[in-house]
């Protein structure tokens, strides 16, 4: 259990990079627009969203190479993708190169949301998979905690803080790179993808776990079924359900909005922009804290439960940040009630979404369901940040935003209480068939 602890420890550093480089552009976010001197539109476009489309299309086509060249080679290939989007980003000489190296990041990013939460998934034992998957989103939260204190020591670094703030982030993205060239291969994707079961039976014993049996290697074999199966198929249309829903609601839970504008939004509430760089760590630290309870919970409490208690913390934050903004609650009440809010998330949708996601659809649908999911997650993200600076000028008042968030967040809780199975402890064959509809 150690070394499956070790390999599933190195590959969801992909998650640290993720969140690292979600978070940092937040700190660069207002320095670029004065210095290039950018409209509002034109910098949510490029400036700030340019990752998350990036993101996006590494979201939605991941799948084939995880699939068709492995999961371990995919992993080495989001590492390059970081390195060299961290470099240049940091060189950039205007908005379009800056955002074209921000985009290459982005494909890093998506890409790491299907394939290191599939690879997780299918090494773990069914009794720790939901902690050992929920290790990235742990990194995932870490990696913005780090990224919110790199922006704060960096901010009056050099001429160009912003060059610092950004270009960074090549360390941990070396260090990635190097140490994922130490994982084995997937041995369920060695079985059902190259039929090598000597090899897959190798790795097994090199890490120590009790070594698939003649019947578990039949049941892998047999949940593939056919390679010519669909993903969109009404064969599999209520684990796509599931996985449009959970994305659906995470997004619109307001969560990636409120990252990459945090310090902003805590300037509308008259704090000094160093005040607003050090909540946005407050922030961190809360996320990070509430990751770990919600990973030491998602095995003994399981997923259904978390989320639940995510989506009622949710309604009551949101809606408290609401009334702050229209009551005129100045000082530390939005800070507070935010603090709650990623609280809220942190236990819930953000401990759950990718484990969810990569436990309900067969092996050989795996990579391909992730990347759907991911995908919707992805385009959601994109579009909220891209419209957040229009939105926050427009709206009379910026409550009115965070209403609309909580009331999401009550279809979420719906949607938790009537359609959302609980998967905890079920090896993922059995989920496979179970949720699928197939005995």
């Amino acid at each position: 259990m150690k070394k499956v602890f070790k390999v599933s420890l190195t590959v969801s550093l992909a998650g640290f990079l993720f969140g690292f480089d979600t978070v940092v552009i937040s700190g660069v976010d207002q320095q670029l627009q004065n210095l290039w001197e950018t409209s509002d539109l034109f910098h949510g476009t490029f400036i700030m969203s340019m990752a998350l489309w990036g993101t996006v299309i590494g979201a939605i086509f991941a799948g084939y190479p995880t699939d068709y060249f492995g999961r371990k080679k995919t992993l080495i290939g989001i590492g390059v993708l970081y390195f060299i989007s961290a470099i240049g980003s940091g060189l950039a000489i205007d908005p379009f190169s800056f955002s074209f190296f921000r985009f290459l990041g982005g494909l890093g990013v998506g890409a790491s949301t299907v394939t290191a939460p599939t690879y997780i998934s299918e090494i773990s034992p069914a009794s720790n998979r939901g902690k050992l998957v929920a290790l990235y989103q742990f990194n995932l939260v870490f990696g913005i905690l780090i990224a919110f204190i790199s922006n704060f020591l960096l901010k009056e670094t050099g001429a160009e803080p912003w060059r610092w703030m950004v270009g960074v982030e090549a360390v941990p993205a070396a260090i990635y790179l190097l140490a994922i060239f130490g994982i084995p291969k997937s041995p369920r994707w060695l079985i059902f993808n190259q039929k090598d079961y000597i090899k897959a039976e190798e790795i097994q014993k090199e890490m120590n776990m009790i070594p698939f049996t003649e019947n578990e290697i039949k049941k892998i074999v047999a949940s593939e079924s056919s390679f010519t199966e669909k993903l969109f198929s009404a064969k599999y249309k209520f684990p796509v359900l599931l996985a449009f829903l959970l994305a659906f609601f995470n997004q619109l839970s307001g969560i990636n909005a409120f990252l990459y504008y945090a310090p902003r939004i805590f300037e509308t509430v008259g704090l000094k922009e160093s005040s607003a760089l050090l909540s946005s760590i407050g922030i961190g630290v809360t996320n990070l804290i509430f990751t770990l309870l919600g990973l030491y919970l998602i095995d003994r409490i399981g997923r259904k439960k978390l989320m639940f208690l995510g989506s009622i913390g949710y309604i009551v934050s949101l809606s408290m940040v609401g009334f702050s903004f229209t009551n005129s609650w100045e000082g530390l009440f939005v800070p507070a009630f935010l603090f709650l809010f990623i609280a809220s998330h942190a236990i819930g949708q953000g401990a759950v979404i990718w484990v969810f996601i990569s436990e309900i659809f067969p092996n050989h649908l795996r990579a391909k369901g992730q990347a759907f999911g991911s995908s919707v997650h992805w385009v959601l993200a994109a579009i909220i940040t891209l419209v957040m600076p229009s939105a926050l000028k427009a709206t009379p008042n910026p409550g009115y935003l965070f209403f609309f968030f909580a009331v999401m967040m009550v279809f979420q809780l719906l949607f938790v209480i009537k359609i959302m199975p609980e998967t905890k402890g079920v090896p993922l064959e059995e989920l496979g068939k179970k949720i699928s509809g197939n005995k």
